[in-house]
């Protein structure tokens, strides 16, 4: 067991393990004990209706410390505070659908949602509920917002659920959640000291004063990637045409053409250590762009195109240190596509995907990909959210930088 708990990421880490009220926190028991066995400092935090499932009695028995259950009446008179600025990881299993939709919204009204609001830890929830709670729009879309501000999720499991019913929902099992925690501490701050330049969204190139080409990239790759090398201690710029929010701590420089990122990408990366260039750039704009309005009336109009620079290709035959993430979006032959962009535009690591797929690609939560390497090395993900596969790319640019040679095996 000693060794065990050494060789564990969790070994030494201080975890606060929230508790709250689902048939499923008496599962919370063994996610306790299996965090300390590995050598984790756990701090149990129980909600006041987790009480009517389990006994605070038995997570001190357990755990590093008492367990917590309220925000007021403690030695600590802000206890919340303490918490969430000693931990290293915050933990949540169970997570109902009633804490998950208080913590999207930032309603802190107990010690556990206190906590959470008030840490800058890494957080993992375990969502565990009935089949139709967990396939409610709501719990989806409050899911989807913390995934956004790079909260862990743990998803749940199919399988035998409280009343007798049989159906997705069901807590993921214990060794699951504390494999999860571990490889989140594992990635901790590896990329501390790092500059990382990541490029987000599809580009404008303008017709006329109204109308433009461009493409269905919504940008969520690129700021995916932007939010987890940050989380993991980057320096983080991220150039994208995207609206969508940015945590805060990421220098954002906001482009519309095909020019503009090439502007601001050669601008900073003399200086980057990894450019990742995950936007969607045109590879043709219109030769001559109107300077008025084409109207209807006038006939239909004849666009010329010409090529858009091939930014990344360019930065390949300037790198000298750099590492360069390029993206491959195919519909067809998407291995032999992107491993002949990775030869010739001289990338380190080729994402490729397949656009074609209704749940990988453009405009959706998900993607799958395939990582090449220079080496040979191909890595093919399966469906995942795309701050998951953010950070497995993540993974392989740290094997790349030296930070983490644990993982060339993987």
């Amino acid at each position: 067991m000693l060794d065990a708990a050494a060789a564990s990421p969790l070994a030494g880490r201080r975890v606060v393990l929230g508790v709250t009220a689902g048939i499923a926190a008496y599962k919370a028991v063994e996610v306790c004990r299996r965090m300390v066995d590995a050598g984790a400092h756990v701090v149990p935090v129980l909600t006041e209706d987790a009480l009517r499932f389990v006994g605070a009695v038995t997570f001190t028995a357990l755990a590093s410390e008492p367990a917590r259950t309220a925000l007021y009446g403690a030695d600590d008179a802000i206890p919340h505070t303490h918490l969430g600025q000693t931990a290293d990881l915050v933990v949540v299993a169970p997570a109902t659908a009633n804490t998950l939709a208080r913590y999207a919204a930032g309603i802190a009204d107990d010690l556990l949602t206190n906590t959470l609001l008030a840490t800058r830890a890494p957080v993992l929830v375990a969502p565990a509920m009935h089949t139709e709670m967990w396939e409610h729009p709501s719990v989806r879309e409050n899911l989807e917002t913390l995934r956004r501000r790079g909260v862990h999720v743990c998803d749940p499991e199919s399988g035998r659920l409280a009343g007798g019913d049989v159906g997705e929902g069901r807590l993921a099992d214990p060794a699951r959640i504390v494999a999860m925690a571990e490889e989140i501490c594992a990635r901790g701050h590896d990329l501390a000291g790092v500059r990382v330049v990541v490029t987000a969204g599809g580009t404008r190139e303008a017709i006329d004063p109204v109308r433009f080409i461009g493409n269905r990239s919504s940008g969520r790759m690129g700021h995916a990637l932007a939010r987890a090398a940050a989380t993991r201690g980057a320096a983080v710029t991220l150039i994208t045409s995207s609206s969508l929010p940015v945590p805060a701590g990421i220098d954002v420089v906001t482009v519309t053409t095909a020019a503009d990122v090439e502007r601001e990408v050669l601008a900073r990366f003399e200086d980057a250590h990894v450019v990742v260039m995950a936007a969607a750039v045109a590879d043709f704009r219109p030769k001559v762009v109107a300077a008025d309005k084409i109207k209807k009336g006038g006939g239909t109009p004849e666009i010329v195109l010409e090529p858009t620079p091939d930014i990344l290709a360019g930065l390949g035959a300037r790198k000298t240190h750099q590492i360069l993430v390029g993206f491959a979006a195919e519909t067809t032959r998407v291995a032999e596509h992107a491993a002949e962009k990775l030869a010739a535009k001289r990338v380190d690591i080729m994402v490729a995907n397949d656009v074609s797929a209704p749940d990988a690609g453009f405009e959706v939560e998900t993607n799958r990909a395939m990582l090449i390497d220079g080496s040979g090395s191909v890595i093919e993900t399966p469906l995942l959210s795309k701050l998951s596969l953010a950070e497995v790319i993540l993974d392989r640019v740290a094997v790349r930088l030296g930070r983490d040679t644990t993982r060339e095996s993987q």
